[in-house]
């Protein structure tokens, strides 16, 4: 399960054989069952997660109760509740594996060892920080300006199989939409 992490690593630097067992000995493969919340809000995020294979959303409640999707990630790319996990505070979002998952998952701790061990994961920690950041900017800006086509449009374009693997709710609710509007959307585009 390792070898899509590395891999990944691999594409922007060549990778040691010590690295490789770095990661191998921090990085721990789990799997996880369709529909199981592995993080739950109110907790420090105790991991964070690089997903090999399966489809993982956040999600809170709002003052209604209903389910608000705020990430949904795809292989290969990592999530957490970043903000939480870096500064070690409660989060108020849940993860859940939307479909079957195979992970790779590392505390803070084990992190800390591993960026300290290794200079070319300490650069890697901090540039897939760094794009959680600027995805996170860029995604905000976009619930303010782009129209629900447009945002629905731009993921079709962007992570096409995230529709063809993501139950439509959550879709709906990452777009900043309620379901009927979403299938609303969907038809106009097909005629």
């Amino acid at each position: 399960m390792h070898q899509q992490l590395l891999k990944l690593v691999s594409e922007s630097v060549t990778l040691p054989d010590n690295d490789k067992a770095l990661c191998e000995l921090y990085f721990e493969p789990v799997l996880f069952p369709k529909n199981r919340v592995i993080e739950h809000e109110g907790q420090m995020p105790k991991y964070l997660y690089f997903i090999v294979s399966g489809y993982v959303r956040l999600f809170h409640y709002n003052e209604n109760g209903d389910e608000v999707t705020t990430h949904i990630n795809c292989p290969p790319g990592f999530i957490t509740s970043y903000f939480n996990f870096i500064n070690q505070t409660k989060s108020n979002e849940n993860l859940e594996c939307i479909t079957e998952c195979e992970l790779l998952r590392i505390t803070k701790t084990n992190l800390d060892k591993l960026t300290q061990q290794s200079i070319i994961f300490k650069d890697f920690s901090i540039s897939v920080f760094q794009q959680s950041l600027a995805y996170n900017d860029n995604r905000s800006k976009e619930l303010a300006t782009l129209t629900a086509e447009e945002r629905y449009r731009k993921l079709m374009k962007d992570y096409p199989q995230i529709l063809q693997n993501v139950p439509l709710q959550y879709i709906a609710s990452f777009l900043g939409m309620n379901p009927k509007s979403l299938s609303r959307i969907r038809k106009e585009i097909i005629k």
